[in-house]
């Protein structure tokens, strides 16, 4: 816990430029392309399992020049190190569970330290917070700037949740599902093609073992019970952006950025990557 709270002090010192007032001075591509300080934003994106916290939260990344750091994949490190919390943390995800906030943090703090030590600062949090406990937390020891909630329709998220692969060999994330939902009740209708993968990759899918369907269910409807106290917290301090994707990553990505007030010169090419 104290290398958590002294990492993030530290991370909190960084300056740091507002969304808006990004946009007076061209957008942070343009801070990121000159490598100032000005570009360690503090960040964190909330959404449901599968909702693509991960996929945006990196680009984003990229565009302004801080780590991404996602507590899921910390999860899967962990659970492929053999280490002494991997038994225990199996035992939880293939049930549906969330990690304990005990955990998390502790695998947090171990992420912070090693980026201190390579010079990293400012950070794009992917999966934390995900309880008040973890923001209070989180409030107490530094600044979060903006919070990101993207939200998506269930039905899309579980067909989502369900085509996720993974390659064996080059590590890869694809998806193969292919979602093209009729507008209902309301909801807009919704189309997002699969993401293949390249031919040498196609016969070494794997599925993660919490994809099944009746684990997404059951995680689906953990996180939106425990999410929505999360996103109250932050909705009372004026810091929450909800955003609702309305489909893939070429419908996507370019309204995130213009929700963001952010500017991207490569915006075609990142939308269609």
């Amino acid at each position: 816990m104290a290398i958590v709270h002294r990492l993030l002090r530290s991370t909190a010192a960084a300056a740091f430029l507002s969304p808006a007032a990004a946009a007076t001075r061209g957008g942070l591509s343009a801070l990121a392309a000159e490598r100032t300080l000005e570009r360690n934003v503090q960040w964190v994106f909330l959404g449901c399992p599968g909702v693509g916290k991960g996929t945006y939260a990196s680009r984003l990344s990229q565009l302004v020049g801080v780590p991404h750091i996602a507590t899921g994949d910390l999860v899967r490190e962990e659970l492929a190190s053999s280490g002494p919390l991997s038994q225990q943390l199996a035992e939880i995800v293939n049930q549906g569970k969330l990690v304990s906030d005990e955990i998390i943090i502790d695998l947090l703090s171990k992420r912070l330290e090693r980026g201190e030590t390579k010079g990293e600062s400012g950070f794009i949090l992917d999966g934390f917070p995900r309880t008040v406990g973890q923001a209070e937390i989180l409030d107490s020891v530094t600044e979060i700037d903006l919070v990101v909630n993207l939200k998506l329709r269930e039905d899309v998220l579980l067909e989502k949740c369900l085509g996720r692969r993974t390659c064996s060999q080059c590590g890869g994330n694809f998806n193969i599902a292919s979602i093209n939902v009729e507008e209902v009740n309301g909801k807009p209708r919704m189309y997002m093609p699969p993401l293949l993968p390249p031919a040498n990759c196609m016969s070494k899918l794997i599925t993660r073992a919490d994809d099944t369907e009746e684990v997404v269910k059951k995680r689906l409807h953990i996180y939106n019970e425990m999410s929505r106290p999360v996103e109250e917290f932050y909705r009372k301090r004026g810091k929450l952006l909800e955003f609702d994707l309305p489909g893939g990553i070429p419908e996507s990505w370019p309204k995130l950025l213009q929700a963001l007030n952010i500017e991207d010169h490569d915006d075609k090419q990142c939308a269609v990557a």
